[in-house]
């Protein structure tokens, strides 16, 4: 009987209940303040440590991606607990090179049949469809049948996020197109999503609470649409209070909708900056798993 495994990068921030409770083994994503390089989930206690750090840094941070090192430490410990297969989930390949380095190396892996998923998002919604992948093994799912299955989510998650400062992504150069829609204006709270796996620029506003109207308006749209039930994942870049305004209203708005709260971590936040706000939603990954 084939037994697998499922691997997640850490800017999926997966709780550690989750983690423990689907087994999911996560590979901590390196971000690098010049020459010194820290990792998710080892060098932050919290998220606002890594926010602050940031922000009085003389060196402004960027990213890597999880060296092949790191993965084939996991890989060589799942071959020794019996495992034969391993789906790895990773962050959009439109953002990061985790997902083609690991499908280039997947095939020279000994003693492991390793597949390679390529969520097209960040954060919870990439978080969703580990823990989805996870849920079916535990059932007894066969690769084809949870491939098929993370189409059917992967397909519906979409996300709009707006962020306080679009200087970081500018920088980092993790924004496609469209950023003469943004320029340099002051106060201006872009709006962005992911397209074809990348970070597009659709829109922007003057207040965060403008914003928050536009991304109620256009998921109303696809919830009077929609014929399944949506999970929502409000994310946040140190910006807590405005995470629970959104949370409450959206409860309150769309009754009938799972809510839920999860962050935009340090590997993520480099490139949005802190307070950015993200909305992320998506066919309900449980009712998927039942």
């Amino acid at each position: 009987m084939t037994k697998i495994a499922v691997i997640s990068d850490s800017s999926a921030y997966l709780t550690k209940e989750d983690q423990a409770k689907y087994d999911i083994r996560v590979v901590n994503d390196p971000v690098l303040f010049g020459d010194t390089v820290k990792y998710e989930n080892e060098d932050w206690a919290t998220n606002a440590d890594f926010y602050a750090e940031m922000a009085a840094s003389s060196v402004q941070p960027t990213t890597s991606q999880v060296s092949i090192g790191q993965i084939q430490v996991v890989f060589d410990q799942l071959i020794e607990e019996g495992y034969d297969t391993a789906i790895v989930v990773g962050l959009s390949s439109g953002i990061s090179g985790f997902v083609d380095s690991m499908r280039g190396y997947a095939p020279s892996v000994e003693g492991l049949d390793v597949r390679v998923w390529d969520s097209e998002i960040a954060c919870s919604g990439a978080g969703n469809q580990v823990r989805l992948a996870a849920a079916l093994v535990q059932q007894g799912k066969d690769i084809d049948e949870i491939w098929a299955t993370l189409e059917k989510l992967r397909v519906t998650t979409k996300v709009l996020f707006v962020v306080d400062d679009i200087s970081h992504l500018q920088r980092t150069g993790r924004v496609s197109g469209g950023t003469a829609l943004i320029g340099s204006l002051l106060n201006i709270k872009p709006m962005l999503t992911f397209e074809n796996k990348k970070i597009i620029a659709i829109g922007k506003e003057r207040q965060m609470k403008r914003a928050w109207l536009n991304i109620q308006k256009k998921f109303g749209e696809v919830v009077a649409t929609a014929d399944y039930p949506i999970r929502v994942s409000i994310v946040d870049a140190n910006n807590d209070a405005v995470a629970e305004k959104w949370l409450e209203e959206g409860q309150n708005l769309w009754p009938n909708v799972k809510f839920e709260r999860s962050i935009i971590g340090p590997l993520v936040g480099v490139h949005t900056g802190e307070k950015a706000m993200g909305f992320i939603w998506g066919r309900d990954w449980e009712e998927l798993a039942k």
